[in-house]
Parts: structure tokens; sequence; C-alpha cells
């Protein structure tokens, strides 16, 4: 999505009021967790739902 709009890590740390290092990484996917508030910021900054940020992949991070 960043990059349908453009958007670099820092545009969306500065749109979204997270953490540059939260959104980091999202972005490189290798983050453990993910505070609810966060998703909620992403959804709203890019006007998607849950479904569309995340990808549950079967046997990653068990």
């Amino acid at each position: 999505m960043m990059g349908e709009r453009k958007m670099k890590i820092a545009d969306v740390a500065r749109e979204t009021g997270l953490h540059r290092n939260t959104v980091t990484l999202l972005y490189n996917e290798t983050a453990s967790r993910v505070d609810l508030e966060a998703i909620e910021r992403l959804c709203e900054l890019f006007n998607c739902s849950v479904g569309e940020l995340f990808e549950r992949v079967p046997g990653v991070g068990n």
C-alpha cells in the first residue's frame, strides 16, 4: 500500500503518529507483535480493513 501511494516509512510514521521503528518492523515483516492502536491508525491512513494489511502464513511464527 505504501508503494501504491509512493509513501516512505517516514511519511507513514508522521501521518499516523506511530514510531518510525514500529513502521519499519511492519514494513520489513519482522514485527513479532502489533499494538491494536497501530493497526487502527494504519487502517485509517490506508482506508482499508485489517485483512488487507496482514496475511497469515501458516507455520511462520510458531
